[in-house]
């Protein structure tokens, strides 16, 4: 169905499902309860969830596929926001021409980053992703904000003002992105039992691109073009020598994925319109790697996973301060409580990417095929219990018969 096989068509319905029911799913705990530090069922963490999940499916493609690592990819996902302001800028609010634009722009600058860089794979590869980027960072932050031509704003960031062209808004539309009048920001709340759960458009109309995003990267595995990519991944070398030119299967993969993070960059600034040199950092670039290496690279469901895992913690722990460390511990007699509140608080709060690095580090020495590799083995364990209960049950029934 759709062109997908059982198997795969089964793991899309699954994504359609979390996504659709993500807000019912990342609300699990009463709103005025002391569980609900732990929900995510709010529009921005939601919207983060999926646009980091676009980000790195895009560049599983690339690195999953074939074996190429870029730390370059902020490059594309900044290419991606910047195109998408100035489309708000100059013409209309409306996020469609905006990501067009976005995906466009960030598919011809990586076909020029990747047409040089691919000449060179392995370690050196890399390095040179990561220089373009650097260089992408500093242009944006400094050379191109020259107020004669100011592209980029500077450290300020690119962001839409009253003056503004805006040639095509009408005075009905909404000041601020939208999808044909609807505002990227409207959000009805609804009220179940001691549960709040929040249907924000802007996160449905990501979901929908998130959705679309998958699909095709299912399509490109299934593919004899992804067949070949796994070929320059398995040995570059043999390929070589049986006449066929790897290169421009790998450049294709990296416009690809060049697409996706630029994609993924007009969405971000769809739901929050501006654009900031930040988002082209290596920090940036390395956060993708992180992603796609935790979820599990080279699988379909894995980097969407990883962007979850790491963007839900990264939200949990950066909030939990000294008061709600002591509303946990506040059950402990008082010189009890102060010494565990102190004890834990390096970890959380400002010192969160310790936390999120240990939790990083666990996952990749005792799962090293990432959380789908934690799928698959309790898959494994409960499949064994249930025939090893089926087997039981059968040998208990056969004396009676």
């Amino acid at each position: 169905m759709l062109g997908l096989n059982k198997k795969d068509f089964g793991l899309f319905l699954i994504v359609i499902a979390l996504t659709v029911l993500a807000p019912f799913i990342l609300n699990p705990f009463p709103t005025n309860s002391a569980m609900a530090q732990f929900n995510a069922g709010y529009p921005d963490l939601m919207q983060r969830f999926v646009i980091f999940g676009i980000f790195a499916i895009g560049f599983n493609i690339l690195f999953g596929l074939t074996g190429y690592l870029s730390f370059g990819h902020a490059a594309f996902l900044g290419v991606g926001s910047y195109s998408a302001v100035w489309i708000f800028k100059l013409f209309t609010y409306n996020v469609l021409p905006a990501i067009g634009l976005a995906v466009i722009l960030a598919g011809l600058f990586s076909l020029l980053i990747g047409y040089i860089s691919l000449r060179r794979s392995g370690i050196y590869f890399s390095i040179l992703t990561l220089a373009f980027a650097q260089m992408s960072f500093a242009l944006a932050y400094s050379v191109l904000s020259n107020p004669k031509f100011n592209l980029t704003n500077g450290e300020t960031g690119l962001q839409v003002y009253a003056d503004d062209p805006q040639m095509f808004h009408g005075a009905h539309l909404p000041d601020l992105p939208h999808l044909f009048g609807w505002s990227m920001r409207a959000n009805n709340q609804m009220s179940f039992g001691g549960w709040d759960f929040n249907f924000n458009v802007g996160y449905y109309v990501c979901a929908v691109f998130l959705i679309l995003a998958f699909y095709l990267a299912v399509r490109i595995f299934r593919s004899p073009f992804g067949l070949m990519l796994r070929a320059v991944k398995s040995n570059n070398t043999r390929m070589t020598y049986t006449g066929l030119n790897a290169r421009p299967y790998a450049l294709a993969a990296f416009v690809i994925s060049g697409m996706y993070a630029g994609l993924a960059g007009g969405l971000m600034a769809a739901v929050d319109p501006l654009a900031g040199a930040e988002r082209m950092q290596w920090t940036a670039s390395g956060e993708v790697v992180l992603m796609t290496i935790l979820g599990g690279a080279g699988t379909l469901i894995g980097p969407i996973l990883g962007a979850g895992f790491i963007k839900y913690f990264e939200n949990i722990f950066s909030k939990i301060n000294e008061s709600v460390l002591h509303s946990w511990f506040s059950f402990l007699p008082d010189g009890l409580e102060d010494v565990l509140v102190a004890m834990v608080y390096p970890f959380v709060g400002k010192g969160w990417h310790l936390t999120l690095g240990m939790l990083f580090m666990l996952v990749v020495i005792f799962l090293p095929g990432g959380l789908v590799e934690g799928g698959q083995r309790l898959m494994k364990l409960f499949g064994k219990k249930s025939k090893q209960d089926a087997k039981g049950k059968s040998t208990q029934s056969s004396p009676a018969e």
